[in-house]
């Protein structure tokens, strides 16, 4: 792995969806960046001063630029180098899959909140949330339909890597349930993204980031799906 000490900074931490998200796009960019694994409850100073926020991820670009939206992330490494055409699906043009994407980060990302944490949330009724939440994911069971290997094409797209991490989230509340519901095809789908090379490429483990540690470099894998 080439690495620089022009690197970007990344923020990030494992189990988090829009962390995952940002690291997905990173690795197919073949970007190198710092990865700086933190803890949630336990959040570095220097997090808090450059994004207020202080929520994962947070890139920090040689030149001091902060990009903090995990969705900015992508594209701005996909922007940057985009050896397999994530931003040009097959069946749908880069608006098309934003439009998607901003749908389950906007009202399927509520349901599923309120549907995971309903203890922090008052007067929830967990089951509407999650028959809220159902009718997104019956949305991409019907772009599957279509018969394309992933939303929308035989190759995989911004759109793939920028949902999955979430309907991963909405399964494992319940997988049992998530796995006997009508979209067959859905759950195929999912389980072989959280399978693949890809996913378990970015999910390896880090310990957590203090200052003054060594660098560590994250970002280039070989991609297999």
């Amino acid at each position: 792995m080439k690495t620089s000490e022009a690197a970007p900074i990344l923020y990030s931490f494992r189990r988090c969806p829009y962390a995952m998200r940002a690291r997905l796009a990173l690795t197919s960019s073949e970007l190198n960046v710092e990865l700086r694994e933190i803890i949630l409850r336990d959040k570095p100073a220097h997090i808090v001063e450059v994004s207020p926020k202080a929520t994962v991820p947070v890139m920090i670009l040689p030149d001091g630029t902060v990009i903090d939206e995990s969705l900015d992330v992508m594209i701005h490494a996909l922007r940057l180098n985009d050896p397999e055409y994530l931003l040009e699906a097959e069946a749908a043009d880069l608006d098309e899959m934003l439009s998607l994407i901003n749908t389950f980060d906007g009202p399927f990302k509520t349901a599923l909140d309120r549907y995971k944490y309903a203890n922090r949330h008052e007067n929830v009724d967990v089951n509407e949330e999650r028959e809220k939440a159902s009718v997104y994911l019956m949305e991409l069971e019907t772009l599957l339909a279509k018969g394309n290997e992933y939303l929308f094409g035989n190759r995989i797209s911004l759109a793939d890597l920028a949902i999955f991490p979430f309907v991963r989230q909405f399964a494992n509340v319940d997988k049992d349930w998530f796995d006997n519901q009508t979209w067959p095809l859905l759950v195929k789908a999912l389980d072989k993204f959280v399978s693949s090379e890809r996913f378990l490429n970015i999910m390896t483990k880090y310990p957590q980031w203090r200052e003054g540690d060594d660098v560590i470099y994250f970002g280039t894998h070989e991609m297999a799906d």
